[in-house]
């Protein structure tokens, strides 16, 4: 027992480390990014497979070069990076991370290290976007719980989440946001060099800077002083030069002082659950159950289409209804909603809720087809040999003898897979559908906490699946007793 107690200490101690001794103790300065952010930032680079490459990149080696350690990577979805820190995950995070009240009263800031601006964009064909003023009640792109997020949400617009760079681009192209609000250094790469857009304006002006744990005061300290010797001796801007994103304001994070730094981060707020986000919760309760009962809808006729094709079809139909079945159990939903929503945008141009709908009702349909046919195939073939040679045509045989006694048989494994749609539909945040979870996951950022979030979350799923189980439970005994 004295062993163990002897081997404990030293691990509390070690878990009681500051963030600096941290740091030291392992030897490595570990900064979470997302590398889906693409370029400039941090991205996987293609010529060393495993490495990455940004300015972002080339910044997390300098700091940890100034603090006598090495700089690991750690890939974090870039709308959780602040949670994920929080929770220990990586001991800085440093990927665009932009300076908002919400977040200054939250964690805490370093000084920061690039100042950028907030950069509109409209299609060339539409003249009569001027601004902020012209875009009230109409639908603008950008990253959710970003600064350009937080203007979008005051400015009387319908802000529109995404979770990548690039696809609000897409979207503005086909038609199906009015505008794009993003950062300057990607509406620099991803917007202004398509030829469809156009520039509107410049409308606000924003710091990246990194963010430390609350209680890391001494490795705040630590990486504040390294970032000064950085940018003192020209190192911060030769990187942003070699990246082509230098400009003359940069040289102000050159001249940055401590009083600079203050100003900025005096700046607060906390968000807290009320009213009205329980109405924007049932709101996206409501988007949850349309796709999914719209989803449901089409891939129950189509999957019954299906089943009857492969088993009673002539031999290319069921071979082509084999395929299809295959192709969308064997991939994935999401990479399904993706080709549908962007891969076919010059082709076939939907609105994200559409989408949404076609894509999971197709990829359901079939699941169905498997369910139906699982149940027609449990209906003793004698019954439908008996209907024949009474002298009914298939198709009539099929419809008052043979899917009856299937639906029953299938009933419980559809009602299964309407469960399981409600909870795939989180799925089509990656197209712009603010359901059920992407609203929670906005709020839990928002608010500081995952649990009440979580459990409202959870509790309106829960409200919308449970009496459909207790609505099929009663449809079975209805079929059981008839």
């Amino acid at each position: 027992m004295a062993l163990l107690a002897l081997a404990w200490l030293p691990a509390c101690g070690a878990e009681q480390d500051s963030g600096l001794a941290r740091v030291r103790r392992t030897g490595e300065l570990r900064w979470g990014a997302d590398a889906q952010g693409g370029e400039p930032y941090a991205m996987e680079d293609p010529d060393a497979p495993g490495g990455m490459r940004g300015f972002e990149v080339e910044l997390a080696e300098a700091l940890a070069r100034e603090l006598g350690v090495k700089a690991r990577f750690v890939q974090n979805d870039w709308s959780n990076l602040i949670p994920s820190l929080e929770r220990g995950g990586f001991d800085v995070a440093l990927n665009g991370i932009e300076v908002t009240p919400a977040r200054s009263g939250r964690i805490l800031f370093t000084r920061p290290y690039y100042v950028f601006n907030l950069r509109l964009l409209a299609r060339q064909d539409d003249a009569a976007v001027t601004g902020m003023a012209a875009l009230r009640g109409q639908r603008v792109g950008t990253l959710a719980n970003s600064l350009a997020w937080d203007l979008l949400q005051r400015s009387g617009v319908e802000a529109v989440p995404y979770e990548g760079v690039e696809e609000p681009y897409i979207d503005l192209e086909q038609g199906r946001v009015r505008a794009v609000l993003m950062d300057d250094i990607i509406a620099q790469r991803y917007g202004q060099v398509r030829p469809g857009l156009r520039l509107v304006g410049d409308v606000g002006e924003g710091y990246y800077a990194i963010a430390v744990r609350q209680g890391d005061d001494d490795l705040r300290a630590a990486l504040d002083a390294a970032l000064g010797r950085i940018a003192q001796s020209g190192e911060l801007r030769a990187i942003f030069q070699r990246w082509g994103i230098d400009s003359a304001a940069q040289q102000r994070m050159v001249d940055w002082t401590d009083a600079q730094t203050r100003e900025v981060l005096s700046n607060t707020h906390t968000a807290r659950m009320g009213w009205g986000q329980l109405v924007l919760f049932l709101q996206a309760a409501v988007v949850t159950l349309l796709v999914s009962a719209g989803a449901m809808v089409l891939a129950i006729p189509l999957g019954v289409g299906l089943a009857l094709t492969r088993l009673y079809g002539p031999g290319w139909a069921g071979r082509l209804a084999t395929t299809y079945v295959e192709l969308f159990r064997g991939t994935p939903v999401l990479l399904q909603l993706y080709v549908l929503y962007y891969g076919l945008a010059g082709v076939l141009r939907l609105d994200p809720l559409s989408a949404a709908i076609l894509g999971l009702g197709l990829n359901y349909a079939a699941y169905e087809a498997e369910v139906y046919r699982a149940g027609v195939l449990a209906v003793p073939r004698g019954q439908l040999e008996a209907a024949l040679a009474l002298g009914m045509p298939l198709r009539l045989a099929l419809r008052r003898v043979i899917m009856p006694q299937a639906f029953r048989v299938a009933l419980p494994g559809v009602t299964n897979d309407f469960i399981a749609l409600l909870k795939d539909s989180s799925l089509v945040s990656v197209i712009s559908v603010v359901e059920l979870t992407k609203r929670m996951t906005i709020t839990a950022v928002d608010v500081r906490s995952w649990l009440i979030p979580g459990a409202l979350c959870a509790l309106l799923y829960l409200a919308m699946s449970y009496p459909l189980s207790r609505l099929a439970r009663r449809l079975e005994a209805r079929l059981e007793r008839g």
